[in-house]
């Protein structure tokens, strides 16, 4: 098993696609997936569904995103990226490996199963967001899917230890734009202008006091890396633009902040007179595992490590647990070297850690 997982993976690793444009990738797997005794399916262009029907009235779904990053890679390994400035670093090219090594030990024993099984193969995971469009397909209605499972390869996570945790896994994200109109004046007659600077430092500074009164328990971001703003030292700026990201897990949480947020800029735009715009993106739902479904997979394999806080980081895995109940898991590179780095690398044999708990779960779980 380890030399085909390993095939697959560095085979995935030289042809890195971006987005939902996949047309190497989806050529690949549908190519391997025709080996074997399932039904394949494109739900939406390049996405690969592989169903082994075990003639039950259940199904139980697995996935795995497929899409790569715009990164140049700087690895020396022998299979690095055949496409300039396109890389997979963000190890989807062994959670595909890890899905298809599992396709191959399903295809054994899938019969005497109590359920049938669903595969699904997604690409946009990165951008803009797979997930959402391939359940708005009707897929999982389809095949009566009861719960979803998924899997991201972790970093800072010891070299093949599987971890999750129930409930909060990874947040809702939004990014957030801010732009400050205010007037254009001589430095040495300030006051007749209104200092866009000045109001873009005292919204920043608001909205962090207020992201602070929310309890620690209380997962929650908000966060600005970028702020423009001014065009030379003896001049009042006229305009301000701050970037920044607003992560939260509870809809309450999110839709509070975004509140908050706005009651800042308007108190601060009468009290300066200046205009503030507030701008922001819809983002991803939060990563929810479903306690039930948890409890049942830490009995199944008492070696998942439990988190003890989730991640601020999104994953549009988020969009099949609104569908039905689902546990998502991190699987341990033990590197240290980050996601989205042009360094990022792996052993291969974590992999096998990964079809070992997926088989678990496929002839364990009760549903």
């Amino acid at each position: 098993m380890i030399e085909q997982v390993t095939k697959y993976r560095r085979d995935l690793h030289r042809i890195p696609e971006l987005e939902l444009e996949l047309p190497l990738t989806c050529k690949y797997i549908t190519r391997e997936l025709k080996k074997l005794d399932c039904t394949l399916e494109h739900p939406i262009e390049y996405a690969v569904t592989a169903f082994f029907d075990a003639g039950k009235e259940k199904t139980i779904v697995f996935r795995s995103d497929m899409d790569a990053l715009p990164v140049t890679e700087a690895t020396s390994c022998e299979f690095r990226s055949r496409h300039i400035g396109c890389m997979h670093a963000c190890g989807h090219d062994g959670h595909m490996a890890m899905l298809l090594g599992f396709a191959q030990c399903l295809n054994t024993f899938y019969k005497e199963l109590d359920h049938n099984v669903l595969l699904i193969f997604q690409p946009g995971e990165e951008s803009p967001g797979g997930a959402h469009l391939i359940c708005r397909t009707g897929i999982m209605e389809k095949y009566n899917a009861v719960c979803v499972f998924g899997t991201h390869l972790w970093p800072m996570i010891p070299e093949g230890v599987v971890a999750t945790r129930k409930n909060e896994m990874m947040a809702r994200s939004s990014e957030v734009n801010v732009k400050i109109e205010g007037k254009s004046s001589h430095i040495a007659k300030y006051k007749e202008g209104v200092d866009a600077m000045e109001v873009a430092a005292r919204y920043l500074l608001k909205c962090y006091e207020i992201e602070k009164m929310y309890h620690p328990d209380v997962y929650r971001l908000l966060r600005f890396g970028k702020c423009e703003c001014g065009t030379v030292r003896n001049v009042v700026a006229s305009q301000a633009r701050m970037e920044g990201t607003l992560r939260a897990f509870q809809d309450e949480i999110y839709w509070d902040l975004r509140k908050n947020m706005h009651h800042i800029a308007s108190y601060l735009e009468r009290k300066y007179d200046a205009r503030i715009e507030l701008e922001f993106s819809l983002g991803y739902p939060a990563v929810m595992n479903d306690p039930q479904l948890t409890n049942q997979v830490l009995a199944i394999d008492p070696d998942i490590m439990v988190l003890p806080e989730p991640e601020m980081i999104s994953e549009d895995f988020a969009f099949y647990q609104q569908e039905v109940p689902g546990v998502f898991f991190f699987l341990g590179t033990g590197t240290g070297i980050p996601l989205h780095n042009a360094h990022f690398d792996f052993d291969e044999h974590i992999l096998l850690k990964g079809i070992e708990l997926y088989t678990k779960i496929v002839k364990n779980l009760k549903i």
